[in-house]
């Protein structure tokens, strides 16, 4: 079945939306919930799917500027299970923005199954039914959202493992003042203030990992003690 990614709403404060564009009226229905933003790039929504691909339009006709993503889909279209879908953004034409050093011309950022859901936690799911190992991770989540993740693993009888890597607040601020698109000052003060490190007993395991690389503590001395996340 074809069909066209889902509209994403302009929150309710932003300044870009045009008249034609859908706004949110709130966003009480993210509470408790995983949230995962990425950053919206200027380009040409295209879904790929096992038999096909479409711009957004799913009667869309062929343009130049989508012959380099049916070329991409030639040659990954086989790992695509049937009756599912990945959305992304082809950005091999230029449209409002032009982008230099991109790691190629198509970006995915959502993948749907054959029940039309996006896949998130569900993969998760899936993958600790099999027995297999999961990464997962959790820097910017709150307690109450790596409790979705917690809840999935006890539901499946899954070890779980929690890996706190301990850096002192003014290395921190030295590595990310030194990376190439540093965060803003203002926004890495927010986070800092509203992260919360997970502690003993809200995992099979904890390990705090320490600068030199190795596990130097398994029960929170270190981040209680020195102050360190």
């Amino acid at each position: 079945m074809r069909t066209h990614c889902p509209r994403t709403a302009h929150l309710p404060w932003s300044p870009g939306a045009a008249a034609d564009d859908v706004r949110a009226t709130g966003l009480s229905g993210f509470a408790g919930r995983e949230v995962v933003v990425t950053e919206k790039l200027d380009g040409e929504n295209t879904t790929l799917y096992a038999d096909g691909l479409h711009a957004r339009s799913p009667d869309s006709a062929h343009r130049p500027s989508r012959a380099w993503v049916k070329e991409l889909h030639g040659r990954i279209r086989a790992g695509i299970p049937e009756g599912w879908r990945v959305c992304g953004e082809n950005l091999y034409a230029r449209h409002s923005l032009a982008y230099e050093d991109l790691d190629g011309w198509f970006y995915g950022f959502s993948v749907w199954d054959r029940e039309d859901r996006c896949q998130g936690l569900d993969l998760l799911d899936a993958a600790l039914a099999r027995g297999g190992t999961v990464a997962w991770d959790a820097t910017s989540l709150t307690d109450r959202q790596r409790g979705l993740a917690r809840s999935v693993a006890r539901r499946r009888d899954a070890l779980l493992t929690h890996a706190v890597l301990l850096v002192g607040e003014e290395e921190l601020r030295r590595r990310n003042a030194v990376r190439p698109d540093p965060v803003p000052e203002r926004v890495l003060t927010a986070r800092l203030h509203r992260f919360a490190p997970p502690w003993p007993g809200q995992a099979h395991r904890t390990w705090y990992v320490g600068a030199g690389g190795a596990v130097e503590d398994t029960a929170g001395v270190l981040a209680a003690g020195h102050g360190e996340d």
